[in-house]
């Protein structure tokens, strides 16, 4: 059976989303992206823009600003959903993997939607 699109989320598609939480366009989303990462995670203008025209169909961001070629988003409340879903599934490995090699102890926090 497939899996249902964006059930879990690539790194490209995770730090897409977090970055976009401010107002941002894309030739700056990947610097962002780039910067916050250590250069550990970077994402093309390909693949950028073609997961830009798929949030924003989805309606998790929305266009805020087009200024010739530039254009701006911006995280939606569904988009923030998203994110905060994909949070508590990574959250949810990292206590597994702790759990099973660490000791048995529950180090994170699942977030409680606020």
């Amino acid at each position: 059976m497939a899996r249902e699109k964006f059930q879990t989320l690539t790194e490209q598609m995770f730090y897409i989303l977090l970055c976009l939480r401010e107002e941002c366009c894309g030739m700056d989303l990947m610097e962002r992206i780039r910067l916050l990462t250590s250069g550990r995670v970077s994402v093309g203008p390909g693949t950028l823009y073609n997961l830009l025209d798929q949030f924003a169909a989805e309606g998790y961001i929305v266009e805020t600003k087009c200024e010739g070629r530039r254009r701006s988003y911006r995280l939606t409340l569904r988009g923030e959903e998203l994110l905060r879903g994909e949070m508590d599934r990574l959250t949810a490995q990292m206590n597994d993997y702790q759990r099973l090699l660490g000791g048995g102890e529950t180090p994170c926090k699942l977030s409680d939607g606020n």
